[in-house]
C-alpha cells in the first residue's frame, strides 16, 4: 500500500505536543486535515504509552473521518491497539520484516534512512516507503554528522537507488520544500513548519503548494 504518488505529492505532518505553541495535539491534526495534509503521523515520543494511546484513538477518528492515513512512530503495538494505517520505523526500532508480518500485508510500513546503503536495505525489507533525512538541521531529532544536514543531494543519492516513495524530513519549510521535492522526494515531512505555524491550516497549504511547485521543477 503506498499513499505517495507523483500525481498527489504529500505534505507529511509528525505530531509533536511540545513543539505545538501550546496548543493542543488534536487541535494541530485538525487545522492541517483542513489545510489538506496527507498523512499523519503520531510520534509524541515524550509521552507515556498511555497518553499516547488515548491521542491516538482521538487522531484515529479524525484522520478516519477525513480519509487520511494515521501512522504511528515505532510501536507496532499501539498501532494494533488504535488501528492506525500502519508504522514509521527509525534504525534503533524492530525490522521492517517483522512489522510487516506483524501487522499483515494491507499495514504501511515507513523506514528513517539516511544513505543509500539504508534505502537499498529497507527496501529489500518490504519498506513501503522511505523517510530520508534529516535534509537540513534540526532540533527534532538528534543524528550523527554524516546523517545530518544531508541537503537535497542525500535526496538525489536516495533516489538513484530505488524507486521507493520518499519524503525528505528534518528542518523543512515553504521555503525549501520545493527543493527538496524537486531532487526527487514524493514529498515532505513535517513537525514544526505546522505545529508552530501561527495558522497551521495555512501552513499546510503553503507547504502543499511548495510540493507542487517542486514537481514542476524537475
Amino acid at each position: 500500500m503506498s499513499v505517495f504518488t507523483d500525481d498527489d505529492p504529500t505534505v507529511y505532518l509528525v505530531t509533536q505536543a511540545d513543539a505545538s505553541a501550546g496548543r493542543s495535539t488534536v487541535e494541530i491534526v485538525e487545522a492541517a486535515i483542513d489545510g489538506g495534509v496527507d498523512v499523519v503521523q503520531l510520534r509524541e515520543k515524550e509521552s507515556s504509552a498511555r497518553a499516547r494511546y488515548d491521542l491516538g484513538r482521538k487522531l484515529r477518528e479524525l484522520t478516519a473521518d477525513a480519509d487520511v492515513p494515521l501512522i504511528v512512530n515505532d510501536r507496532l503495538d499501539l498501532a494494533v491497539a488504535i488501528d492506525a494505517d500502519g508504522v514509521h520505523l527509525g534504525e534503533s526500532d524492530l525490522p521492517v520484516a517483522v512489522a510487516r508480518e506483524q501487522l499483515g500485508p494491507d499495514a504501511i510500513v515507513g523506514r528513517s534512512v539516511a544513505t543509500p546503503e539504508a534505502a537499498r536495505a529497507a527496501e529489500s525489507a518490504g519498506a513501503d516507503y522511505l523517510g530520508v533525512g534529516a535534509i537540513f538541521p534540526t532540533d527534532s531529532k538528534d543524528k550523527p554528522p554524516e546523517e545530518s544536514d544531508l541537503g537535497p543531494e542525500g535526496i538525489r543519492a536516495v533516489r538513484e537507488v530505488t524507486d521507493l516513495p520518499m519524503v525528505g524530513i528534518g528542518g523543512i519549510t515553504a521555503e525549501n520544500a520545493g527543493d527538496v521535492v524537486a531532487a526527487g522526494a514524493n514529498g515532505v515531512a513535517v513537525i514544526s513548519a505546522i505545529t508552530q505555524a501561527d495558522d497551521p491550516t495555512a501552513a499546510t497549504r503553503d507547504l502543499a503548494s511548495a510540493v507542487s511547485q517542486g514537481v514542476t521543477a524537475r
